[in-house]
């Protein structure tokens, strides 16, 4: 525990320095604005990418839903904690510098920036604390040695976040016309639906099929601070899917010319 949240707590940084540092050898001319988006946007594909695969690795070991072990059920989530406080830090330093181009920023590190950071990202903050303060006592101490099939599943949630950042990558190298961004468009509603809203009704089918029970049947036979807690994790990922899916129908409805403003 203690060894895998001290590397982790290093190499999300030491990561993202290094990028920025890189950038700044491989982009000149780019702000500092530029460089912190788009390195905070590949340590996110990183740590997505790590996680996705662990999530996999102990789906696919896990035969019993309920009973199976994978020691990455447990030992990913000490890679998470560093990580979610990390990103929230970095979510502010790219919503001070973005507020500083616009001509708006508050003092660095001041309460007021602070506070205006908390107000226009409360839904994704609040996202990382409920992960950081709900679902990590969950997942290491309340669930007991039950259910590492299920941590799995929510693993793999972030497999659509490596599309989500390259899609923003390109629209900031400004190549939202290319057939690239479109393909990656297509991606991100398809991994968005299968791994963060299809999600929640396969893992109440996968204990309904081990358990010999009707998936209709198992919201009342689990506990109840198992639906409570997918119902947390589902409300924001159905609200994300309907954004993005405006933003997919503004996107592709409009004529290329108009598509870069």
């Amino acid at each position: 525990m203690w060894r895998t949240l001290a590397l982790a707590s290093a190499f999300f940084p030491g990561l993202f320095v290094l990028c920025i540092r890189l950038l700044r050898w491989a982009a000149p001319g780019w702000s500092l604005k530029d460089r912190i988006l788009l390195s905070g946007r590949l340590v996110s594909t990183v740590q997505a990418t790590m996680a996705t695969v662990s999530g996999i690795t102990v789906i696919l070991s896990c035969k019993n839903v309920v009973y199976d072990r994978h020691w990455l059920a447990v030992e990913y989530i000490w890679v998470l904690v560093p990580y979610m406080t990390y990103d929230i830090y970095v979510m502010y330093l790219c919503h001070w510098h973005k507020s500083l181009e616009k001509g708006i920023a508050e003092k660095k590190h001041s309460l007021a920036s602070v506070w205006s950071f908390l107000l226009q990202e409360r839904l994704m903050v609040t996202h990382h604390l409920f992960i950081l303060i709900v679902l990590t006592p969950i997942t290491q101490h309340f669930r007991g040695e039950l259910g590492d099939f299920f941590v799995g599943c929510i693993f793999t949630a972030e497999l659509s976040t490596p599309f989500v950042s390259l899609g923003k990558i390109l629209m900031q190298l400004k190549m939202q016309d290319t057939l690239l961004h479109k393909v990656n468009g297509i991606l991100i509603l398809v991994t968005f639906f299968l791994c963060r809203i299809l999600l929640f009704p396969f893992m109440y089918a996968a204990y309904g099929w081990q358990v010999g029970m009707p998936v209709y049947m198992v919201p009342f036979r689990i506990p109840l601070h198992c639906n409570i807690a997918n119902a947390s994790l589902i409300a924001p990922q159905i609200y994300w899917f309907r954004l993005i899916c405006r933003k997919a129908a503004r996107l592709y409805g409009r004529p290329p010319a108009d598509r870069s403003r």
